[in-house]
């Protein structure tokens, strides 16, 4: 039984889990820009290398630290294809969204999720939607738009089609994380998870790019171009750098954070990685934040802030019941 202090220490470390999961996958893009500008990698080639990457790096890491975890019960796989299955499909809408509408704008549609995860926590997995949480979704939804500068009209040039991707691409996001957390409801670890999920997307990855034609943006067009780069050692090796570093440990402390937080409000505090991007790409590559950006990231960090003060409130008022009821 979790006493008052338990309860305290427990949503405490999932915020703080949450909040090292926007970091570590804030960094993401920085690896992504420099194999794309410098190398030219179709997307869906990326997508699909650094799914297996992180596949054969989990794999190898718990064969050797902790075996028992590889293995999950037969009841267990099913679920585990179908979630490999949305992870794979959020990334290729995710991808093919920035090739429609540009990185702006797809990255205010892919935070879109915040509103759906919030929306579906509370009619698949009963999770609490009260005017709070309400009130942190529409700060961090304002404070994407912001930070993307998606209020700049020239950003919005997409199709009916292009719109419709990137809010798909939000949605699937959601789903990812309610399915992130029923996995820990079923008591599966977030590792075991995200080992099976890694590696059902990389078959899912592995046949979109093989399927004939150019349909799709970013995909392979032939079958030699899955070994894009080609002999660069240095290429191979930042390619693996991002699987084995930002995607892994990004997704891994993500799926932790659902053991202890709702999907909604973990799905909320990783909103803040726009804000951290924008932070690094001023550090690492001079891009200026403007005012604009600025205001956003804070309003973003203040719902975050807000849903904290908030939850931790309601978690005294409950504690302070418990402890007047009779016994």
């Amino acid at each position: 039984m979790l006493t008052p202090s338990s309860n305290s220490s427990h949503l405490t470390r999932g915020y703080s889990i949450a909040i090292i999961s926007a970091v570590i996958l804030s960094t993401t893009a920085i690896f992504i820009r420099y194999l794309t500008q410098t190398y030219q990698i179709p997307a869906l080639v990326l997508a699909f290398w650094r799914e297996l990457f992180v596949a054969l790096v989990l794999f190898l890491t718990l064969k050797l630290i902790s075996p028992n975890l590889i293995k999950v019960k037969k009841q267990d796989i099913s679920y585990l294809f179908i979630y490999g299955f949305v992870l794979a499909i959020f990334n290729s809408l995710w991808t093919l969204s920035v090739a429609l509408n540009g990185a702006s704008i797809s990255t205010v549609l892919a935070y879109s999720s915040a509103g759906f995860t919030a929306l579906l926590g509370w009619w698949f997995l009963k999770e609490r939607l009260d005017w709070a949480k309400l009130v942190a979704v529409t700060l961090s939804l304002v404070g994407c738009v912001l930070v993307s500068n998606a209020l700049d009209l020239a950003a919005w040039t997409a199709n009916f089609v292009g719109i419709l991707t990137g809010i798909l691409s939000g949605l699937l996001y959601a789903v990812y994380s309610l399915m992130g957390r029923s996995a820990s409801q079923r008591n599966l670890n977030p590792w075991t998870t995200l080992l099976y999920t890694f590696s059902f997307a990389t078959v899912f990855l592995f046949f979109l790019n093989i399927i004939p034609g150019d349909f799709l943006p970013g995909k392979a067009v032939h079958a030699g171009d899955l070994l894009w780069l080609g002999s660069s050692v240095l290429g191979w090796g930042i390619l693996v750098l991002l699987a084995a570093g930002p995607t892994l440990a990004g997704y891994g402390t993500y799926n932790v954070c659902l053991s202890y937080l709702p999907s909604s409000v973990a799905n909320l505090i990783v909103s803040l990685e726009p804000a951290f991007t924008a932070a690094m790409a001023y550090v690492l590559f001079g891009e200026i934040l403007n005012s604009t950006q600025i205001i956003g990231s804070l309003l973003i960090l203040t719902g975050v802030i807000f849903l904290r003060i908030y939850e931790g409130k309601l978690l005294r008022q409950s504690n302070s019941e418990k402890e007047l009821s009779p016994a």
